[in-house]
């Protein structure tokens, strides 16, 4: 019996993530340090199961649904927003790998579920149909989470024929051999993701790798054409994939939370009278404001995986206004959790902001990881408020949903 055998399902996993939490807390330093996660952290969460909970069932992984999805990723982020936000990353990657031809997912997936699929949707790049079937590509997609670890890439890519005409953009699956790996995440927050870019120069991508976003957008996926575990894989393009990302976000607030609140009983304030952060009426106020804006996130969130899942199993794809409801709802997920966090490190005090404290770290994920294009607040609330206000779908320059 494997050690991958103990934990048969999302419970299973949740349980061996507490149980790995403090390895992950203890090497998170060094991990930001070395700018990606070091091997006993990807192989603690790898033997926990956590890198299957996207994986089709019938290679060996757990299917999961939305919301699990995002329990997995928030569970790992308390521990560590940059191993969180790798989670999150990876786990989508495996997930979206769901939505290719059969014959995709057997390359990918074909000699196990522990594979790493990287994913990066941003169309930097440009693909020419060739005669025979598939593209000839080139192009420079930064950045890429998780990409240290990973075997495997999704990347997103204008087709054209082979005459130059546009014909769709695309997101296509490419093998580590065939890209070119280039150091360029140097940043303030989550430096320990390995974001780092990869480069394609002129490689071939056959047909059956590459996933046109036209019909993805109307919910038609070339894999999803069975029965059973495939209902999981039925869901709404662009919601399914903001909401992967927001595991990480509800899990640092919570642990952001959590260090302020034990800190306070024997913390003072600088200048006052106060020798317990906890005796102080406005510390107080902070901290209730900021718990319930985390308690907001955690209901929206949960909200918009809810009407996720539902949809993809009573086989209905979400319509453009729950659509841009959910880019609404999702981006004020991540606008309540900045804004919590960076209330309570102002509660805290200046010594969360010391090079030696964890808060400052999980500050700097959060706030890096808040500006991720995807689910950027001013974005998602410009599409829902137009369709408030207007009653009519994206034009031209607003996103798609």
């Amino acid at each position: 019996m494997t050690e991958q055998a103990l934990v048969p399902d999302i419970a299973g996993v949740l349980g061996r993530i507490e149980e790995i939490t403090p390895l992950i807390r203890h090497r998170a330093a060094g991990n930001e340090t070395n700018r990606h996660l070091d091997e006993p952290t990807i192989e603690a969460l790898r033997a926990a199961g956590v890198f299957r909970t996207g994986v089709p069932r019938r290679f060996g992984g757990l299917a999961a649904t939305t919301r699990e999805q995002i329990d997995v990723a928030r569970a790992v982020a308390r521990a560590d927003g940059g191993a969180g936000w790798v989670t999150g990353l990876l786990n989508s990657g495996a997930y979206v790998v769901g939505w290719f031809p059969h014959e995709a997912q057997e390359e990918v997936f074909g000699s196990g579920p522990d594979t790493h699929v990287s994913i990066m949707l941003a169309p930097s790049s440009k693909a020419s149909a060739v005669e025979g079937g598939g593209y000839r590509m080139s192009g420079e997609w930064r950045y890429n989470s998780g990409s240290w670890h990973s075997s495997w890439a999704i990347l997103g890519a204008p087709l054209h024929d082979d005459a130059g005409r546009f014909e769709d953009n695309a997101i296509v699956l490419a093998p580590r051999q065939d890209l070119e790996y280039k150091d360029t995440w140097h940043v303030a927050g989550l430096k320990s993701t390995g974001s780092n870019s990869f480069v394609a120069n002129d490689i071939l991508v056959p047909e059956h790798r590459v996933l046109r976003v036209g019909p993805a957008l109307r919910g038609d996926y070339p894999g999803v054409v069975g029965q059973g575990d495939d209902d999981t894989y039925r869901t709404a393009f662009i919601p399914e994939l903001e909401a992967q990302l927001l595991g990480a976000h509800l899990g640092m607030g919570d642990a952001v939370l959590d260090l302020v609140r034990a800190a306070a009983p024997t913390k003072s304030i600088a200048y006052t009278t106060y020798r317990r952060q906890s005796d102080s009426i406005p510390f107080q106020l902070e901290l209730a404001r900021a718990a319930l804006l985390l308690d907001a996130a955690e209901l929206f969130a949960y909200r918009a995986a809810d009407e996720i899942d539902d949809a993809a199993r009573n086989g209905t794809y979400l319509d453009y206004a729950a659509r841009a409801r959910q880019r609404g709802q999702q981006a004020q997920v991540v606008s309540n959790v900045r804004s919590a966090v960076d209330a309570l490190m102002t509660a805290h005090g200046s010594a969360g902001f010391a090079e030696s404290s964890v808060l400052q770290r999980f500050w700097r994920d959060q706030a890096t990881a808040a500006r991720h294009g995807l689910t950027l607040p001013d974005t998602g609330l410009e599409v829902y408020g137009r369709w408030l206000a207007t009653g009519e779908e994206s034009n031209p320059v607003t996103p798609l949903v």
